[in-house]
């Protein structure tokens, strides 16, 4: 075969190749574009948060460690110690919630923890919250007989048997043994751009008198994410005890203190809350029981945290419970709260005793966005089961036979420093309503220093007096 033969073989053979190769990607496209159409390409989906089952134990210990101790870290000590990171704690950095899969003690497992002082600030186990307010009265809608109001009180039909609000002595009570709500209102009643977060059993987010007062995430928030807990669809907010989105209340305290805050006023129905139009923000860390955990508690916290970063308006922490257990994680994570401009709000406690010897917490925590709050009755008079402590309880407001929502729209009478604690609660957000630029110090400092002075809490709460919200305000 002569030179010029071959050139010509070889050219026919390139060509060949070429158009074979053309060919086979053709036809992988093809393929491409039938698998396409048959079988839609698919976007992975988000992380869900799982939801807690009954039966699932909550992790044993809470775990802070130190500065430069990196997660991949703490996850790498956890597994050598046969543990996993259940939780990390955003808003309080180096904060972890350890769930010990040996099931081992947890005061065991906390002091494994504490023992590597290299690389742990503390470890302290998840302690236990339990309700402790006395027994409420029965459940019904209308076991108060409506009375009629004067021209100047909200049309609610109930307002004339909420003594808190506006006491003419009725049931036995002292004239104006009140928190002069009447007077407030003269200046402001409420907004709808502050947001209170409740911290308890949930709230019924469906109540006849709380629907149009309760907290919606708005469209430009995005949903909760954690890198632990998955995405949440938090539309009315946050339930830490099962890890969902849903924090409807099963238990009914939750509802009852977000009624004193925020029921609407004026809507020709039931109760008035202290603010007629506010958004209550429910975070639901105590189950039906009435029980739950400080991981629980501190999850929630560090979600409106996350909120408040995101840009919805949380102003306020309202938290009506508390145990004499110390727990340092839990301080931090409402150090955290105020850092991030929050005011929380805390029951002093229902034994009778003095705080300044026997602490409760989380009212007893020395912290600048804390206030503790001891509960009076209709009559002036510190109630019998309040707590004081005149270096560590605050401010006293109404607390005993307080009349407030209840689940499947009821209504009920209960009392506790639960229900003198969203007293204090809703006058802070009624104070920010006209003055929304107030700082949390400032805030503080506006609601203690108005109080009306009574000598029967000389020596028994710091202010020496009970709330007055017509004088926060300045009225």
């Amino acid at each position: 075969m002569n030179r010029n033969n071959i050139w010509i073989h070889l050219c026919i053979a390139v060509v060949l190749i070429t158009m074979a190769a053309v060919w086979g990607q053709i036809r992988r496209w093809q393929t491409k574009v039938a698998d396409v159409s048959d079988n839609p390409v698919k976007t992975a989906p988000k992380p869900v948060a799982p939801k807690r089952s009954a039966g699932e134990k909550e992790p044993e210990v809470l775990v802070k460690f130190r500065p430069g101790v990196s997660l991949a870290d703490i996850k790498k000590i956890a597994e050598k110690n046969n543990d996993r990171i259940e939780d990390e704690i955003e808003s309080v950095k180096g904060l972890v919630a350890i769930d010990d899969l040996d099931n081992a003690d947890a005061q065991k497992v906390s002091e494994q923890y504490a023992a590597m002082s290299d690389l742990v600030v503390y470890a302290e186990p998840n302690f236990r919250i339990n309700l402790d307010d006395p027994a409420s009265t029965s459940e019904t809608s209308d076991f108060l007989a409506p009375r009629e109001n004067d021209l100047s009180s909200p049309n609610d039909p109930m307002f004339a048997e909420q003594w808190a609000l506006n006491n003419l002595g009725q049931n036995g009570g002292k004239e104006k043994a009140d928190i002069s709500a009447l007077k407030a209102w003269q200046k402001t009643t409420g907004s709808n751009k502050v947001v209170v977060a409740v911290l308890d059993s949930g709230v019924d987010y469906t109540h006849q008198d709380l629907v149009s007062n309760i907290w919606f995430r708005p469209a430009n928030i995005p949903q909760y994410t954690d890198d632990e807990l998955g995405t949440i669809n938090d539309e009315h907010g946050f339930n830490s005890a099962d890890n969902t989105a849903d924090p409807m209340d099963d238990n009914g305290h939750g509802t009852h203190c977000a009624g004193i805050i925020g029921a609407e006023g004026n809507n020709d129905e039931g109760i008035a809350g202290i603010n007629w139009n506010v958004q209550i923000m429910p975070l639901k860390f105590l189950g039906r029981g009435g029980f739950g955990s400080t991981k629980d508690a501190i999850e929630a916290i560090n979600y409106a945290v996350d909120r408040k970063q995101k840009g919805v308006n949380v102003a306020v922490i309202s938290a009506s419970w508390g145990s004499t257990q110390y727990s340092k994680a839990l301080e931090d994570a409402i150090r955290a709260a105020g850092e991030a401009g929050i005011l929380f709000v805390a029951a002093a406690g229902n034994d009778g005793s003095n705080n300044d010897k026997r602490p409760h917490y989380p009212s007893n925590y020395d912290l600048p966005n804390v206030i503790s709050v001891a509960a009076m009755d209709r009559s002036d008079q510190l109630a019998s089961f309040s707590n004081f402590g005149v270096k560590t309880v605050h401010i006293a407001a109404p607390g005993k036979d307080i009349l407030s929502t209840w689940l499947n729209d009821q209504y009920r009478e209960a009392s506790g420093t639960s229900m003198a604690t969203p007293y204090v609660s809703g006058t802070a957000a009624l104070v920010l309503a006209a003055n929304p630029d107030l700082s949390v110090a400032k805030l503080r400092e506006r609601l203690l220093k108005s109080v009306d002075k009574l000598d029967v809490l000389n020596g028994k709460v710091e202010s020496g007096g009970r709330l007055n919200a017509a004088k926060a305000l300045g009225n």
